[in-house]
């Protein structure tokens, strides 16, 4: 005979509630080699991803004593960016 399965208890269903809203909250699923699996998400930064935040936000000595020098602009490059966007308004 097949076994009986039980009824969860109301706190297990919160706590098994729980614990799936804080895995949708760490993980992201999505189809590599035709398969779904589960990776996790991103760091986020008040909502914008965190190496699109540093790039905004970041001046270019910290970028420099963290070794991020591709994110650093020459005084060239943000000059001609200053114009574009002045063109465009």
């Amino acid at each position: 005979m097949a076994k009986v399965k039980k009824k969860l208890t109301t706190a297990q269903k919160r706590a098994r509630k729980r614990t799936k809203e804080e895995n949708q909250k760490k993980y992201l699923w999505v189809f590599l080699n035709g398969k779904q699996v589960k990776i996790k998400r991103p760091p986020m930064i008040e909502g914008i991803d965190a190496d699109e935040y540093i790039q905004q936000n970041a001046d270019p000595i910290w970028l420099h004593q963290n070794g991020l020098w591709e994110y650093i602009k020459d005084e060239g490059e943000k000059h001609e960016a200053d114009t574009e966007d002045r063109d465009k308004r």
